[in-house]
């Protein structure tokens, strides 16, 4: 008898895996999705050699996605498997249905709805399986594929996940399906049994992109701190997994027409690589473009489309996103660009603009990573500091708003104020005018040479900013070295200097305020288009207080004062001694205040308060930009 009971066990063992669900898995495992293995053998909870892949994160409602069953190392095989597409939220429903392309190898079954499930129709050995998968009509949400793969009889996994993939209305025009990568993607998925569903997830809307950032994959966008709070205007995630460097990029804000990541040896523009994303009749292609150092210095032309490949794309509701893997080692241009062994600055741009050979200037944002990156390596990844970009933008705002104003003021129309006291062995109207005057020299010269340092040569902006700065940059170097060589009160030339050292200070403070009007436009200032208010307004302010000034002076002029209706000559321009009338004041009035002073000392104190405030709002703004995005910030930070 014990003989007989040792061949039946032996029997069962060596034929069990031969006649155990040949055809496939049964409709009663629909929901635990464990196959029905004799022994009550368990599944694997090791790292999983396989991986489901859909060919794109997004699909319309009822339409067609491909979704395949890949190995990693490539020649690992499987003999059985079942799949299907649940919904990633509560109640976790399959959904959808799969189209029978290959009856050899698949068969469909019915789990609570028509042909929704896919298994193997035979136990012979598989090596990777392209399925078609339709998404249900008028379902609109995000579905995970979960798959059992048997290797063999007593070796199988269960709960093998993909990503999310979301199913959006079939008229939003989903994404074209791209070819498979040939390069196998590392699986990460371990199952821990039983298996009954799909984890239930919260209802969480936040873009799939920012989960993981800086656990297992770098996140990069702008503006600065955008990925903390998930709303960037454009973002890129890097995964690596082993040899394979995966960039995904995203961007929607102004419906842009490209976003590009490239790689920087030194954080400039020149001589970097990059991979472009560009929407292009519905759909989304991928190119790689050099960059030059120069005005549109990107271009497609010349440079080889073969180190990278395209896994993902799409482009709903002007958002683009892609997901591009690239070669750890490449040579671009005759340089080598080695992720590996390497370290880079992240360039990320998008722009509005882009043609059949390039990517037109980044108008919508760029951003630098602060320091050369091992990609490799998972971490909060820091843009380039801006600290000196905020400091030119402070210390103009503060030269050109403030001080100059001022300065200008006090000299047309306070030089018979104060009469009689003095500052440092100098009229008081004179000592003022010339320190803020040296102020305003001091504080431009050094926002000149910081931008220079920050942009490293000329600016590539197609925006008249930059020359408008330079001339008036010119003209305040040099307004001071003329008033060195001014020539004695009295002499011929003395008048000339005059109307030229107004003329000059004049042009340069004007020159200045329409440059800063420009520098509202610039991408890089990050301002608000609304700054353009405060700036009429101060415009307004300025010319009003000239005009009320301007007003008392003529008064005084004309003769609307009686005590001196034929002589008095209020000396409230800078260029005024150059006049006759200049020198027919007698000496008494020389040694006394002029009419009206203490109005203008009022006026003047009004106008300094004032002024001060626009400064302030200025200069906050310019170094918080973007204002918006920090005010935001704060205000959660307050709300924690």
């Amino acid at each position: 008898m014990k003989p007989l009971l040792s061949i039946a066990l032996v029997l069962s063992v060596l034929i069990g895996p031969i006649i155990t669900l040949p055809n496939g898995a049964p409709v009663s495992v629909c929901n635990t999705m464990l196959p029905f293995h004799g022994g009550g053998i368990p599944p694997l909870t090791t790292t999983s050699p396989f991986r489901i892949t859909p060919v794109t994160s997004v699909v319309g409602s009822g339409q067609e996605l491909q979704v395949e069953i890949e190995s990693f190392p490539a020649n690992v095989v499987f003999k059985g498997f079942m799949i299907q597409a649940r919904n990633r939220f509560p109640p976790n429903e399959v959904l959808g249905q799969f189209e029978l392309t290959d009856e050899s190898a698949v068969k469909l079954i019915n789990c609570g709805g028509e042909a929704n499930t896919a298994t193997h129709t035979n136990t012979q050995t598989k090596k990777d399986l392209a399925l078609e998968w339709i998404a249900p009509a008028g379902f609109k949400g995000e579905v995970v594929f979960n798959a059992t793969i048997a290797q063999d009889y007593d070796k199988f996994w269960v709960g093998i996940e993909s990503t999310p993939v979301k199913v959006v209305e079939s008229g939003q025009s989903p994404p074209s399906v791209v070819g498979i990568s040939t390069t196998r993607q590392p699986p990460t998925t371990t199952t821990v049994p039983p298996y009954v569903a799909p984890k239930a997830v919260s209802a969480d809307t936040t873009d799939p992109i920012y989960q993981g950032c800086g656990e297992n994959k770098g996140c990069f966008g702008f503006p600065e701190g955008c990925v903390e709070t998930r709303n960037c205007r454009a973002v890129v995630a890097t995964v690596v997994e082993g040899e394979r460097y995966i960039f995904e990029m995203k961007s929607g804000f102004n419906r842009p027409a490209y976003v590009a990541v490239g790689l920087s040896n030194d954080a400039k523009m020149g001589d970097d690589s990059v991979i472009e994303c560009v929407p292009e009749q519905g759909t989304v292609n991928a190119y790689a473009s050099w960059t030059f150092a120069g005005p549109y210095g990107v271009s497609r032309q010349g440079i080889a489309q073969n180190f990278f490949r395209l896994l993902e794309k799409s482009y709903v509701d002007g958002m683009i996103h892609c997901k591009v893997e690239r070669d750890a080692v490449s040579t671009v241009k005759g340089q080598k660009f080695d992720m590996i062994n390497e370290k880079y600055h992240l360039l990320l741009a998008t722009g509005s603009q882009a043609d059949s050979t390039h990517v037109s200037y980044h108008d919508i944002g760029r951003h630098v990573s602060g320091a050369p990156l091992a990609l490799a390596e998972v971490g909060p990844v820091q843009g380039m500091s801006k600290l000196l970009l905020r400091l030119h933008g402070a210390f103009m705002l503060t030269a050109w708003i403030g001080t100059a104003s001022l300065g200008i003021l006090l000299a047309r129309y306070f030089r018979q104020t104060w009469v009689g006291s003095q500052l440092c062995g100098k009229d008081q109207w004179f000592a003022w005018h010339r320190f803020l005057m040296v102020l305003t020299w001091v504080l431009t010269m050094a926002g000149f040479v910081i931008i220079f340092v920050e942009i490293g040569g000329w600016s590539q902006v197609d925006n008249p900013h930059a020359i408008l700065g330079m001339v008036t940059t010119v003209l305040c170097f040099l307004q001071p070295i003329g008033a060195f060589f001014r020539p004695h009160p009295g002499t011929k030339r003395r008048p000339l200097f005059n109307w030229l050292h107004w003329l000059v200070g004049n042009l340069a403070h004007i020159i200045a305020i329409v440059a800063i009007f420009f520098a509202v436009k610039l991408q890089k200032a990050e301002l608000p288009e609304w700054l353009d208010f405060i700036l009429v307004a101060f415009v307004a302010f300025h010319v009003f207080m000239h005009l009320i000034f301007s007003i008392f002076s003529w008064i005084q002029i004309g003769g609307c004062v009686s005590e001196r209706r034929n002589s008095q000559r209020v000396t409230s321009f800078p260029m005024a001694d150059m006049t006759p009338s200049r020198n027919s004041m007698s000496s008494m009035d020389r040694k006394q205040d002029a009419a009206f002073s203490g109005f203008r000392k009022v006026m003047l104190f009004f106008y300094i308060l004032i002024i001060l405030a626009f400064v302030v709002a200025l200069v906050v703004i310019t170094v918080l930009a973007p204002i918006e995005d920090t005010v935001e910030s704060i205000k959660k930070q307050i709300m924690n």
